[in-house]
């Protein structure tokens, strides 16, 4: 099992909006295959900062979801709500 921790930096403008969107996106994972489990975090010393940590079951079930139709869709739009780059990084899940 894995678990990808990618963090998002939202527009101040578009904080809710961009919740929202990965909510969706959230619940779209949550139909694929190989799908764990989710945790979203607002960060307390800048809240424009939303962090998501998510459990699959191996790297290639997740590459699979990033590629899918169905996160392409959950994400429609997400561009215009980012101030910058999010950054992820997979990590193999201890013990």
């Amino acid at each position: 099992m894995i678990g990808v921790l990618t963090h998002h930096w939202a527009k101040p403008d578009k904080i809710e909006a961009a919740k929202k969107l990965l909510d969706g996106n959230g619940l779209a994972q949550s139909k694929a295959p190989g799908y764990g489990s989710r945790l979203t975090f607002i960060s307390l010393s800048d809240p424009t900062k939303i962090s998501t940590l998510v459990t699959w079951d191996s790297t290639e079930i997740y590459d699979a979801w990033r590629a899918s139709p169905e996160r392409a869709a959950a994400m429609q739009g997400a561009d215009e709500l980012w101030a910058k780059p999010a950054e992820s990084e997979r990590f193999q899940m201890a013990g």
